[in-house]
């Protein structure tokens, strides 16, 4: 889909004003996402007030992307954790499921 048939919205990013394409039905999600930037951004700008947009946008990027990575670990750890719990579930079924059918078909 070309950008001229891609709706569009308007945010803002450290009081600057932005038109930007997104896919039908995600404009709620762009601004959700464009809020969170521009916190991210603005608690940067707070901290150093000389520091340039662009310098901002750079150093909350790279925030941002800190947090993804942390929460993605922190998924995988999670995962592992799910897997090994399931495994020891399902030996502990098979362990206790086997004597009772022994006792069952001696009946």
């Amino acid at each position: 889909m070309s950008d001229a048939k891609r709706p569009t919205t308007d945010i803002t990013l450290l009081g600057r004003h932005y038109t930007i394409a997104c896919d039908p039905g995600e404009e709620q999600k762009l601004e959700r996402v464009a809020r969170y930037l521009d916190r991210a951004m603005q608690g940067i700008h707070a901290q150093n007030k000389a520091s340039g947009t662009e310098r901002v946008a750079i150093m909350a990027a790279l925030n941002i992307t800190n947090e993804l990575l942390d929460t993605k670990d922190a998924q995988r750890r999670h995962e592992a954790d799910i897997s090994r719990m399931s495994e020891r579930l399902e030996t502990a079924l098979k362990d206790n499921l086997a004597p009772a059918s022994s006792v069952d078909k001696s009946s």
